[in-house]
């Protein structure tokens, strides 16, 4: 059963829903949105991941998205810096989380690259799943970026948009793409967080995501000193927990399993001690 919960991060009220068991009992899920998404936009997919892991799953919508607060315009170009290394530390502390495996999409998989390389303490760490995951800016970023806001003007994007944000639809779709289009943001680049980061990921990519490459998973499997797997997924786009969800189930099933029965392992050898 869904719980709702009353966080406040960064100083505003953010949106968030409890799915499984409490962070006392399991280790916990922490899912983080895309650059356009929210908790409603997750659709089923925590309650499914919370029946299919049998671990509990945190989903909440950042400043700016869905029900929470909102944010002002423009963005900083450091926004998934500040969510990363200030906002989900906070949103950890107040839910208690004690064992977290982060499951970023997209921006939420760069905040979550920046908050496992650049943060310490906190909850442990038990592992990372990072679908369509970005750590450079890359001209088929742009293009994507540049085609999304063409639909937002002119097409029918912002009316669906506003069924998942309503009244932050504006504050969510420009707070995205005026950052990514900023000239300035062709120098974004994450890289400097991987070499600390020690923990098993998972990488899941679509051949056909409009928004990024694989050298994205290439630059993460090669800058990480944890341990990589990687799902490739031929004719997915951007979003594989959606257009592929029973193998993206399966596979966050398989490498949670072998995370969560390490990491309980390790807890035991440290009791022992």
């Amino acid at each position: 059963m869904a719980e709702t919960l009353a966080l406040v991060a960064g100083g505003r009220r953010l949106e968030a829903v409890w799915h499984g068991p409490p962070p006392d009992a399991a280790p916990t899920l922490i899912l983080l949105h895309e650059g356009l998404g929210c908790v409603a936009g997750w659709r089923d997919f925590p309650a499914a991941l919370a029946e299919t892991t049998g671990l509990g799953v945190l989903v909440y919508s950042r400043a700016g998205y869905g029900g929470s607060d909102p944010v002002p315009l423009p963005r900083p170009l450091r926004y998934m810096h500040e969510e990363g290394l200030v906002v989900l530390p906070e949103v950890l502390a107040a839910a208690r989380v004690e064992n977290a495996i982060l499951v970023g999409h997209s921006d939420g998989g760069s905040i979550a690259l920046i908050w496992a390389g650049g943060t310490s303490g906190g909850p442990r760490r038990v592992g990372l799943v990072l679908m369509a995951p970005h750590v450079v800016c890359e001209d088929r970023s742009i293009d994507g970026i540049e085609a999304a806001r063409a639909a937002y003007n002119h097409g029918d994007l912002r009316a669906r948009l506003s069924r998942l944000h309503g009244d932050n639809v504006d504050c969510a779709f420009w707070g995205w793409n005026g950052a990514w289009l900023d000239p300035a943001f062709r120098k974004w680049d994450i890289r400097e967080y991987l070499a600390a980061i020690d923990i098993p990921a998972l990488l899941i990519q679509g051949t056909d995501d409009p928004y990024g490459t694989i050298a994205q998973v290439d630059a993460i499997r090669a800058g990480v000193s944890g341990r990589c797997d990687v799902l490739a997924l031929e004719g997915c786009g951007h979003a594989p927990w959606k257009e592929r969800p029973s193998e993206v189930r399966d596979a966050v099933r398989t490498f949670v399993s072998a995370q969560t029965s390490t990491a309980g392992a390790s807890a035991t050898d440290d009791a022992r001690r």
